[in-house]
């Protein structure tokens, strides 16, 4: 606390103590809710500690107020025509000088004043936001409404004795550290007589933040693609039999679907994230953040502004404008959470973000993202080498589990070289001859014809499985010098690879495969490629830059890729594998390293309208998970 003193034309500057600071004095007095437990003490000294200063276990939070509680925010100009992103992101509730939505403006953090009830008429007193005021909007609880604070507004004596209720947001989240760092620091100025005394207080904007498994899946994400097409039908069909298995997991809100744009990837073009504090009488206020991913030209990300925003749902974009260095690494399937852990002297009571980098080339994630998540101080996001990927994401071979240990989950793992055991273990047996793949074809798009035998017979698929899985193995090893995690912790999922644009056809030789890649595109089954950024993947990865390894992707479909559903329950892609003595092998196989790590793993079809894509289900959808918890805390 500080009070100004003005005596004799000078000022002294002093420190007051909480003693000083007593209701019924007539010093300047701010309080804030620094304990986090939704109240603001103007009578004790509960509040007192820590409120010049802000920790991740202490200190006042505010909520950047973006989203769109009343949908006042337009799509369309006057003319009805879309608006550009910049201006889609310029509108939220943060954006004008009303307290929005609920009668309680329960996104507004508290300051309160301690009464002084011995001030002389004639004082006034006034606010200021003296750091962060660019990034802020305050205002004053005045007749029973909220009004913003001005430089002109003077508080009354009256105010003063009663004691006077404040309201702060941030009209953003930290994007960058060296432009705001996310402080406020409020000041109260009182001037009684000849003397004038102040008091300051610190709050900082809650930390964007990803989900980890560990939180409750509440809703799913999908793109429901319109069409009468073949692939347009399958798309359709496929979104239905999500439902279905949504509601067995017991998850009864119904889905959320992405109509306008066409975009298959649903986990691609947005992460879905939060922002939280603790409200008015303790109650969790949570504000969930579609974090759009980094590529401007993939129109699917507006739909979270026209469809999605709205109450206490915000969105934020961030755009570097110097250009991602490589396009598909700046999707969101390349950014997965690590549960709540600590390790080696460093805690992440809120999980801890990976994303995948090609190590190879050196190209990385959007700097502009990745510096916006390391900026809100609990996630720092840690990189794992994707340069053996085509795609490059991080989701086509790592996952997080729930599990009842003291650790609370586990790592899954995909293994080639148990998917190549597999195969193996099938040709000793006498069934070379089983065909690799039990998916029936469809009209235009033939079952895949090779045998078990000629597909360890392929000049390819077994040393890039084994290159596989060495760059596995070395991601593996940083995730458990990072974690702590142990090979007890670690679950391994049967899995195999195939070289890009290759597969075996009868005769066992590799021929090309056309695949639309997992880049934005819509259809697996059409032959053009319509994204500029598939064309600039095929055309020599973003300026010629030549990677220095063979980059793969899933051959039976990537079990791993696949989606939480609950502490128990996971939803994988059908595997579609070789069909011996009655069962598919790699069904079998799945279930049992899953159901050994407690889930119970349910299958949904995705070989022609995702999997041809280079992805599977975790990459055709979302979720939304429960953020009540407090984030600083841990699970």
């Amino acid at each position: 606390m500080i009070a100004a003193l003005v005596a004799a034309g000078a000022v002294c500057v002093t420190p007051l103590s909480p003693a000083h600071a007593a209701p019924g004095t007539t010093s300047a007095d701010l309080r804030v809710d620094t304990g986090r437990d939704g109240r603001v003490d103007v009578q004790g000294t509960t509040d007192t500690a820590g409120e010049d200063s802000w920790s991740t276990g202490r200190g006042a939070v505010m909520l950047p107020n973006i989203d769109d509680d009343t949908k006042r925010c337009r799509t369309k100009d006057a003319k009805g025509k879309p608006l550009s992103d910049a201006r889609l992101a310029a509108c939220n509730d943060a954006s004008d000088t009303k307290v929005n939505g609920s009668a309680d403006a329960a996104d507004l953090a508290r300051i309160r004043s301690v009464p002084m009830a011995k001030v002389p008429k004639g004082a006034h007193g006034s606010l200021k936001v003296t750091a962060g005021a660019k990034y802020t909007r305050l205002f004053l609880k005045r007749g029973g409404a909220w009004v913003p604070v001005t430089a002109k507004t003077r508080l009354t004596p009256k105010e003063l004795r009663a004691g006077v209720e404040f309201g702060i947001e941030a009209t953003d989240v930290i994007r960058d550290p060296k432009k705001w760092d996310g402080r406020a620091v409020v000041r109260l100025t009182v001037t009684a007589g000849k003397r004038t005394t102040s008091d300051q207080v610190t709050l900082r904007v809650a930390p964007l933040l990803t989900h980890h498994h560990l939180q409750k899946a509440q809703q799913v994400m999908v793109t429901r693609v319109p069409g009468k097409g073949q692939w347009e039908r399958l798309q359709q069909k496929f979104v239905r039999e999500l439902g279905k298995e949504v509601k067995r997991a017991g998850i009864n809100q119904p889905l959320i679907t992405f109509d306008k744009y066409g975009d298959p990837w649903a986990q691609d073009f947005v992460e879905p994230a939060y922002v939280s504090m603790t409200g008015p009488g303790g109650r969790r206020q949570v504000m969930r953040v579609m974090l759009r991913s980094d590529q401007r030209d993939r129109e699917a990300g507006r739909e979270l502004f026209e469809k999605v925003r709205g109450r206490n749902v915000g969105v934020v974009q961030a755009f570097d404008r110097s250009g991602p260095e490589d396009w598909t690494l700046n999707s969101m399937g390349n950014l997965e959470t690590i549960p709540p852990y600590a390790h080696a002297g460093r805690s992440y009571p809120a999980g801890r973000i990976i994303q995948g980098w090609r190590k190879d080339t050196g190209e990385k994630p959007s700097k502009a993202v990745r510096t916006m998540l390391k900026a809100q101080g609990l996630q720092d996001p840690l990189l794992l080498d994707t340069s053996w990927l085509s795609v490059g994401h991080v989701d086509e071979f790592v996952q997080f589990l729930p599990a009842g240990t003291p650790r609370g989950w586990r790592i899954g793992i995909a293994d080639p070289q148990a998917g190549l055991k597999l195969l193996r273990d099938a040709q000793k047996a006498g069934h070379g001859k089983t065909k690799m793949f039990s998916v029936p074809g469809i009209k235009g798009q033939p079952a895949p014809k090779e045998t078990i035998d000629k597909a360890l017979a392929s000049r390819h698929l077994v040393a890039d499985n084994e290159m596989a899985a060495r760059r596995i193995e070395a991601n593996l090893a940083i995730l458990k010098r990072e974690t702590g995690v142990t090979d007890a912790e670690v679950v391994r999922v049967p899995a195999l690879y195939t070289r890009d644009g290759e597969a075996t056809d009868t005769s066992g030789d590799e021929v090309p495969v056309p695949r639309l890649t997992r880049m934005g595109g819509k259809a697996p089954l059409v032959d053009t490629l319509r994204e500029r950024g598939q064309q600039r993947w095929l055309a020599g990865r973003d300026g010629g830059k030549a990677a220095k390894t063979v980059m793969t992707s899933a051959y039976v479909p990537g079990a791993v890729n696949g989606v939480v559903l609950g502490p128990d329950r996971y939803l994988a892609p059908r595997q579609w594998g070789p069909v011996v003595a009655g069962k598919d092998i790699f069904t079998e196989a799945v279930s049992a390293a899953y159901r050994r790590a407690g889930l119970k793993v349910s299958y949904l079809d995705d070989w022609y309208t995702y999997h041809l894509g280079m992805g599977e289900v975790h990459c055709g959808t979302n979720t939304l998970r429960d953020a009540n918890a407090a984030w600083w805390k841990g699970r």
